[in-house]
C-alpha cells in the first residue's frame, strides 16, 4: 500500500529566510539565477514524476491512496486546502517526509516542494485511510465459518485489508467475542505459499474480530452492531462492508433494519447477498423493489461464488487481449458453444436446497447465464463494471424463450434416508438445454448447458466448437466422422485450470496421417502459484469497488425471463426428471438433445 502526499508551497508575501533540512541540502543552489533556475526545474520535474506515481498508485489501490495538497501561508496565516474527501487533517508528518526545499529571493515565484512517503501498511492512530468494518451476518452458519472468514483472513494476511479493519459476526446465538474466535480459528489457515508469520498474523486478526448477539429482534441487533462499529471507528471517516450470509427466506429481515439503523453516514456501505436470488420471478422482484428503497443500486452485490473463478475472469482477457480469436468470435466461425458444471459430490443438493430451490434456482438462473452472457457480450467501453454489466444485460435481452423440448431434466436416485425424504418434490438436480441468442453475432449459434449434481466427476468448463474448414482438401484423409476433427477452444477450470485447443497436424513418419492434437497450457506446470479462492476474488472486488461480477438488479429480471417459463411448466405439469445413479454421467435424454441441434458432447467426464 502506498500513500503519497504532495505538498505545493506558495507565498505572495515576502518569504522568511528558508533553512533546508539535510535531504534537502544537496539540492539547494548555492550560486546565482541559473543554478536556481535548474533546481527549480529539477525540483518540478520530480513534483510531475511523484504525480504520475501518485496517479498510477491511485487508480490501482484507490481505497488505500490519499491525496493531500497542502497551500500553505506565511507566518501571519495562511489557507490551507484539503483534496481528499475522506479526511479532514491537512498537516504532513515531518518525521515521515523527505522535503525537498529551494532558497529563493523575495522576488522569485512560488516554488515546488514534495514531500513523498511511502507505508507498507497504515497504523491504527493513521487518518490515512478511513477505518473498515466488516460485519458477516449469520457468523455461526456454515458458509460463514468455512468460507467467508477464512477469506476474510487470507485478503488480511495478504496485506489487502486495510490495518485499521475490524471484523463483526452478527447472529442469534449467545456467545462472546472470545467464543466466535474459538468457532473460527479451526477454519482459518494460511495457504502453502504464504506461511512466513502465520501465527502472528492470525492472533492479529482474531484480536480484530468481534461478536454482536442479535438477540430476537434484529431492529436490536443492527443498533447494537452500529454502536459497536460506532465505538471503534471513533471520530474518522469509516466505511462498512455487511455480508449476508442469511437463507434467502431471511434476507429483508435482515436487510432492511441494517438499512435503518447499522449504515455509517461518513463513508460508504456495501452490502453482499448469497445466491439463489428470490425463488420466482415475482418473489425476485419484490425483494429488489424492498432493496432499492433502503439501499443504492450500486451499494449491492449479489455475490456467486462460482463467478469468482479465474476461468470466468479469463473469459474477457483471452478474447479481447489477443488478436487471434476476437476476430473468431462469431457464428462466422464458432458452430456451437458448451457450457458444462458438474459436481461429484451430493451433499449440496440434502435438505433444504434439494426439496426446495434446485440446480435451475441455484445454479443455471446466476453462474450459467452469467457465463454466457460473459463470453456472448459485445465489446464494452471500458472495464469498468457498468460499463460491462451493460453489455452483460443486453445478451441476457437477447435469449429467445427456451422451447421446453429443448430441456432435459434429472433427479439424483439415491437410496440414503438424506436424500429420499426429499425426493417427493421431484426437484431437478440435473439439467441440460439448447438456447439460442438472437443477435447479429450469434443467430443460429447453440448454446448447449450442461450442469449437474452427484455426477461421475468435478468439472466446469466452456467449450467452443468451431466450423468445419471450407471445401477442406484433407477430407479423404480426415474420414467420414468429421466432428472428431472440429477445431476446439477449451477454457477449463476442473478438474485443473488449463486452456486448451484442439488442432490438426501431420503424424511424424512416412505418408500423410492425420491427428487431432491438443496444445495445452496447464495452469499447475506454467505458474508455481497458489491460486486464491473464489470467495477471496469477489470479496477483494467489493472492497474496491469492482462490480462487474455481480448481478445488477436489471440483469437479474432478465434472468428470470429466460428462466421462469420453464420454471412455470415444470410445476404447473409435475414434470417428472429422469432418474440417474450417483457417479453416472446424467441422463440419456441429455445426448439426444445434443444429436438434436448437431452437437457432440464430450464424454470425458
Amino acid at each position: 500500500m502506498v500513500t503519497a502526499v504532495l505538498a505545493v508551497t506558495a507565498s505572495a508575501a515576502p518569504a522568511p529566510p528558508f533553512r533546508p533540512s539535510l535531504a534537502a541540502a544537496r539540492f539547494s543552489p548555492v550560486a546565482g539565477p541559473s543554478d536556481r533556475f535548474r533546481t527549480q526545474a529539477c525540483g518540478l520535474r520530480c513534483w510531475i514524476a511523484a504525480k504520475v506515481k501518485f496517479q498510477k498508485a491511485l487508480k490501482r489501490h484507490g481505497w488505500q491512496v490519499q491525496r493531500k495538497l497542502e497551500v500553505l501561508g506565511d507566518e501571519s496565516g495562511g489557507e490551507t486546502a484539503n483534496a481528499s474527501s475522506d479526511a479532514s487533517d491537512s498537516s504532513v508528518n515531518e518525521e515521515n517526509s523527505m522535503h525537498l526545499g529551494v532558497n529563493h529571493s523575495e522576488a522569485e515565484p512560488p516554488v515546488v516542494k514534495e514531500d513523498l512517503v511511502l507505508f507498507d501498511h497504515f497504523d491504527d492512530e493513521s487518518d490515512s485511510v478511513p477505518p473498515l468494518c466488516i460485519a458477516v451476518i449469520g457468523a455461526t452458519g456454515e458458509l460463514a465459518k468455512t468460507k467467508v472468514f477464512p477469506a476474510l483472513f487470507a485478503l488480511y494476511y495478504s496485506g489487502f485489508l486495510p490495518q485499521n479493519v475490524a471484523i463483526f459476526g452478527y447472529s442469534r446465538k449467545t456467545l462472546a467475542d472470545e467464543d466466535l474466535r474459538y468457532i473460527i480459528e479451526a477454519n482459518l489457515t494460511c495457504r502453502v505459499d504464504h506461511h512466513e508469520n502465520c501465527e502472528e498474523k492470525l492472533k492479529e486478526f482474531l484480536k480484530r474480530t468481534y461478536y454482536i448477539d442479535a438477540g430476537h429482534d434484529n431492529k436490536d441487533g443492527m443498533e447494537k452492531l452500529n454502536s459497536k462499529m460506532a465505538h471503534i471507528e471513533g471520530t474518522h471517516a469509516a466505511n462498512r462492508i455487511f455480508y449476508l450470509a442469511v437463507p434467502q427466506e431471511a434476507l429483508l429481515d435482515v436487510a432492511l433494519p441494517l438499512a435503518n439503523s447499522a449504515q455509517t453516514k461518513r463513508g460508504w456501505n456495501r452490502i453482499i447477498i448469497e445466491k439463489p436470488f428470490g425463488f420466482t420471478s415475482l418473489s425476485s422482484q419484490r425483494d429488489t423493489e424492498s432493496l432499492l428503497s433502503r439501499f443504492e443500486e450500486k451499494q449491492i452485490y449479489r455475490i456467486d461464488h462460482l463467478l469468482g473463478k479465474d476461468l470466468i475472469e479469463n473469459l474477457t482477457v483471452l478474447r479481447f487481449s489477443n488478436l487471434v480469436f476476437e476476430p473468431l468470435w462469431s457464428r462466422t466461425y464458432i458452430r456451437n458453444v458448451q457450457v458444462i458444471f458438474s459436481e461429484e459430490t451430493a451433499t449440496e443438493i440434502q435438505g433444504r436446497y434439494f426439496g426446495n430451490y434446485g440446480i435451475i434456482r441455484d445454479i443455471v438462473h446466476s453462474h450459467i447465464l452469467q457465463t454466457i452472457a460473459l463470453f456472448a457480450m459485445e465489446p464494452p467501453v471500458s472495464l469498468d463494471g457498468e460499463d460491462i454489466r451493460d453489455e452483460k444485460v443486453k445478451v441476457l435481452r437477447s435469449i429467445r424463450k427456451v422451447d421446453f423440448e429443448d430441456v432435459v431434466l434429472g433427479q439424483l436416485k439415491d437410496t440414503s434416508s438424506k436424500v429420499d425424504r426429499h425426493t417427493k418434490s421431484m426437484t431437478p438436480t440435473y439439467f441440460a438445454a439448447a438456447m439460442y441468442i438472437d443477435n447479429a453475432r450469434w443467430d443460429g449459434v447453440p448454446f448447449l448447458i450442461k450442469t449437474g449434481m452427484g455426477l461421475m466427476k468435478n468439472r466446469a468448463e466452456i467449450r467452443i466448437q468451431f466450423r468445419h474448414v471450407p471445401g477442406n482438401i484433407y477430407r479423404e484423409r480426415i474420414g467420414h466422422d468429421i466432428d472428431l476433427d472440429t477445431n476446439e477452444l477449451v477454457l477449463r477450470d476442473l478438474p485443473e485450470e488449463a486452456i486448451l485447443l484442439k488442432v490438426n497436424n501431420k503424424v511424424p513418419g512416412l505418408g500423410l496421417q492425420l491427428d487431432a492434437s491438443e496444445l495445452n497450457l496447464l495452469y499447475r506446470d506454467r505458474y508455481d502459484v497458489e491460486v486464491p479462492g473464489s470467495y477471496e476474488h469477489l470479496l477483494l472486488d467489493v472492497l474496491d469497488g469492482d462490480n462487474h461480477l455481480f448481478m445488477r438488479s436489471d440483469e437479474l429480471a432478465a434472468a428470470w425471463n429466460v428462466l421462469a417459463p420453464v420454471i412455470h411448466e415444470i410445476d404447473q405439469n409435475r414434470v417428472a426428471p429422469e432418474l440417474y445413479e450417483a457417479g453416472d454421467k446424467g441422463p440419456v435424454n441429455a445426448y439426444y438433445l445434443a444429436a438434436k441441434h448437431g452437437v457432440r458432447w464430450d464424454d470425458d467426464w
